[in-house]
């Protein structure tokens, strides 16, 4: 089944969507099978959520904005998934905050993080003035004996503000105690990894990355006093909070 193949009145359109994409990538050495497995733990909160954007993910997001513009070396984290849902809306954010990219896998092998490389570029790195890391691979983490914990210095080793959408847990927290500003977009609000975060988004991951940018684009001519106050105002357990009590009374459609 190819995207065209899916009207956009079916009722799962996004759903199939998404499972296609990743599907997909596996076959373009992007994502692996274990994607799969992950995108429907995902897709199971998304629907008590109403697979919508709630008003406290929506306030994250603009919070989470702001965060991205006070930052002086902000930097997006990429995985398989994340390449293979929100590519150019991923170059977008990236660009609306000055944000470089970073590929990062739990599964790597040089030929996968090659391929998620040039798809980036495929979706408008070059053009957009986004710089596109990951192959250095020159700095680790501290506490973790995975490959995530692989980063290039100049990249997520030396970033104040980290977006970490779809993550792993034990680096979430790992970024955390290294004293970086975690954006963690994840659909479950009970993850380590939302727990972990300067700014949990609990959304979908193809409505929250065009979300914040929307949002950037829109805080671009603020002050940066406006954007101190939008970021210290911010309840990170309330935004949790509130999303968990949406999901625990969410009606099944």
């Amino acid at each position: 089944m190819s995207e065209i193949d899916v009207p956009e009145s079916h009722p799962r359109y996004q759903s199939l969507l998404t499972r296609h994409r990743i599907e997909d990538g596996v076959d373009r050495g992007i994502t692996t099978r274990q994607g799969l497995i992950a995108e429907g733990r995902g897709e199971a909160f998304d629907y008590l959520l109403g697979e919508r954007t709630i008003s406290s993910s929506d306030d994250a997001a603009r919070v989470a904005a702001a965060l991205l513009l006070l930052a002086e070396r902000p930097a997006i984290s990429v995985n398989g998934n994340v390449a293979a849902l929100v590519p150019a809306e991923t170059v977008d954010l990236a660009a609306a905050v000055n944000a470089d990219v970073e590929v990062n896998l739990f599964n790597r092998t040089d030929d996968r993080m090659r391929s998620i490389v040039a798809h980036l570029r495929e979706h408008g790195t070059d053009e957009a003035g986004v710089a596109v890391r990951g192959l250095d691979a020159d700095a680790r983490i501290p506490g973790l004996d995975h490959e995530r914990a692989t980063v290039d210095a100049d990249g997520i080793g030396n970033a104040d503000v980290v977006v970490v959408p779809l993550e792993d847990g034990d680096r979430a927290a790992a970024l955390a105690a290294m004293g970086k500003a975690e954006v963690v977009i994840d659909l479950n609000p009970l993850s380590r990894s939302a727990q972990a975060a300067t700014v949990p988004i609990i959304d979908n991951v193809v409505r929250a990355v065009p979300n914040i940018t929307g949002h950037a684009r829109d805080l671009s001519g603020a002050s940066r006093a406006e954007l101190e106050a939008t970021v210290r105002g911010f309840d990170a357990d309330g935004a949790l909070g509130a999303a968990e009590d949406a999901i625990r009374s969410g009606e099944l459609g």
